[in-house]
């Protein structure tokens, strides 16, 4: 055999064993990139949701206020944070004088009752020999005038000893109803004036949330609704819309809702916080936010197809809740998306599934 033609036979022997050992692109290629885990994604029954921004208010506040003046604070017998229930005893005043022009008032009213019962006698004897000439028509004219001036006399002196002994009532100062003493400007020893502020009280207890809401929302809110914020260590807060606010900002084109709170656990009057009022329920299409992947602005997920290859889909999101996502569009409801780990996969990758046999 001529030494060309051996060497084409070597060569070509060659080329069929080459041919026959994979290369070490394909061998890279058929490696999986990832072992993932495969969902479905679920059909969820959301509530659509108004975003709201706003600050925790009293619902009620009550001025505790002296109703008498010129008395001096005795006893402070609660303090800011203090729990009251309605009719309580908050402050007492110093009662001395009061007592003493009780009793000048008591004193006053038998001095009145005495002189009624003399005036009473009088124009008895006149009414009895009225006519028989005894007494002089003007004399009985003048004790029967004098009963009647007698019983008037007795009359505002017993008013005015009610009103004294409401005064001494009035020197204990009472809860004017259940609630949380928020602040207090009553110093023991002061002399208070009529109407001078001691306490504020917060009424039942309850804080309502000012909410804010855009007013696109406000045809479809309504008294009853849920809502919620994030109070105290992030920690979800449910309440109740009391009444939606009649005015629309025309500086920000908004209006208050106000949302009553639980009593317990009660967040901090003076918190501006945020949250949400559910409107109505419906149905969302949902997969885990760790299948979401973030890149250049835009959401995408990836899907595994028969052949354990992924495919990158550019999805549009919605709603977010509990760790789940709504996808708006761009996914086949009976797809098998990757849970999570897609930031380490590139379109077209090859992957091994979790819990399948090689």
């Amino acid at each position: 055999m001529r030494p060309a033609h051996l060497l084409a036979v070597l060569l070509a022997g060659a080329g069929i064993a080459f041919a026959d050992l994979p290369s070490h692109a394909q061998q890279k290629e058929a490696a999986p990139a990832l072992t993932v885990e495969i969902i479905k994604p679920a059909e969820r029954q959301w509530a659509e949701t108004a975003p709201a921004s706003g600050w925790l208010k009293p619902w009620h506040e009550a001025i505790i206020a002296s109703e008498i003046g010129g008395l001096r604070i005795t006893d402070i017998l609660v303090d800011v944070g203090s729990a009251v229930s309605k009719g309580q005893p908050l402050i007492r005043l110093a009662q001395g004088s009061v007592l003493a022009e009780l009793r000048q008032q008591e004193a006053e009213v038998e001095t009145a009752k005495a002189d009624l019962a003399k005036a009473k006698a009088n124009a008895d004897r006149a009414r009895k020999v009225q006519g028989s000439g005894a007494l002089s028509d003007e004399k009985v004219t003048e004790y029967l005038i004098a009963e009647q001036t007698a019983v008037a006399s007795l009359e505002s002196a017993e008013a005015a000893l009610e009103s004294q002994k409401i005064k001494v009532d009035q020197t204990t100062i009472t809860a004017v109803d259940d609630g949380l003493i928020t602040s207090r400007s009553a110093q023991l020893g002061a002399v208070v004036s009529s109407g001078t502020e001691l306490f504020r009280l917060l009424r039942q207890s309850r804080i309502e949330w000012q909410a804010e809401v855009s007013a696109q929302y406000l045809p479809r809110i309504k008294e009853g609704l849920d809502a919620a914020i994030a109070g105290p260590g992030n920690r979800r807060i449910a309440g109740k819309v009391r009444l939606v606010g009649p005015i629309v900002s025309t500086d920000t084109g908004r209006a208050i809702v106000y949302v009553v709170l639980p009593t317990e656990p009660r967040p901090h009057v003076g918190f501006y916080v945020t949250g949400q009022i559910n409107l109505q329920t419906t149905s969302a299409l949902t997969v885990p936010e760790t299948a979401l992947v973030f890149r250049d602005g835009i959401n995408y997920l990836f899907t595994v197809n028969h052949d354990r290859r992924v495919t990158r889909l550019r999805v549009e999101t919605g709603r977010r809740c509990d760790g789940e996502v709504e996808i708006l569009s761009g996914i086949d409801r009976s797809g098998d998306v990757v849970k999570s780990g897609g930031a380490f996969l590139s379109d077209n990758a090859l992957v091994r599934v979790e819990g399948e046999t090689r």
